[in-house]
């Protein structure tokens, strides 16, 4: 199955469904957030990647959902791995993009849930259960709902990068060589700002900043931006301007023009 063959009472269903996960993902992701019992292990021998228990539970609760409503779907989730699936469907899940967020008490982390198909990801939810946004694009639907109500999203018409506001998740992104080449860019913007994770792309797609860049992300990373950004508008791909793949590097922009000037300062020959 992809996209194109879905029914309008298919694409109603997916749309109720994956509402559903991420109203399933609230009550365990704000169970252990600002909790003095909070509990991270560290998935690296070198460095830091945390994981905990609201993770791994909330992970849990959205794969128990699928397993009764889609078991024929695969699935792909960050702390619990590949599940096969045979209907050509893939959900792919983050629990709780940010940990390291999360884990300072900082409410920009976020739950990642997308659907793909051989073809990407076409539907996809970046939710705030703190602050309680929720951002969701795909199947005609672009619209984010809040304490101000529901709203439309749609990406900025920003021209130049002289007028543009960018966003990265690390000051450190990347290898040295990629490094260099986001602070080409960094130094043609108007605004450079760091951390966010997921929630930079959600601001993205409402209109707020103009462009992400990261590198070393995985799927899990990135599915449910994709498939925001290109409902409300924007642009997704790798460095080299193809679909986002192995390297982990993303641009993300809110518009085309905006795109390919990213894209030719980041590679631009020094």
């Amino acid at each position: 199955m992809d996209r194109h063959a879905l029914t309008p009472q298919e694409q109603a269903s997916f749309l109720a469904l994956i509402e559903r996960l991420a109203d399933l993902a609230r009550p365990r992701t704000l169970e252990w957030f600002r909790h003095p019992d909070l509990n991270a292990q560290n998935k690296l021998a070198d460095g830091f990647d945390p994981v905990t228990q609201a993770d791994r539970a909330t992970e849990a609760a959205i794969r128990a959902c699928l397993a009764k409503h889609r078991p024929k779907d695969a699935v792909l989730g960050e702390e619990l791995g590949r599940a096969a699936g045979e209907s050509g469907l893939t959900w792919i899940i983050d629990p709780i993009d940010g940990t390291r967020a999360y884990l300072a008490g900082t409410p920009c982390w976020g739950v990642l849930i997308a659907l793909a198909d051989a073809g990407g990801p076409f539907l996809g939810v970046i939710d705030q259960p703190y602050i309680g946004e929720r951002f969701l694009g795909g199947l005609g639907h672009a619209r984010m709902t809040g304490p101000q109500g529901e709203k439309p999203l749609r990406t900025r018409a920003t021209e130049t990068l002289d007028a543009a506001i960018l966003f990265t998740t690390f000051p450190e992104i990347g290898s040295d060589a990629e490094r260099a080449a986001f602070e080409r860019v960094a130094a043609r913007v108007k605004l450079t700002r760091f951390g966010m994770d997921c929630y930079a792309y959600a601001l993205l797609a409402a209109g707020h900043v103009d462009l992400v860049i990261e590198a070393g992300l995985n799927p899990y990373d990135i599915a449910a931006p994709i498939a925001l950004i290109e409902a409300a508008g924007g642009i997704v791909t790798d460095w080299q301007g193809g679909p986002v793949g192995g390297s982990g590097q993303v641009v993300a922009a809110a518009n085309a023009a905006l795109h390919a000037q990213a894209l030719a300062v980041l590679n631009a020959q020094d």
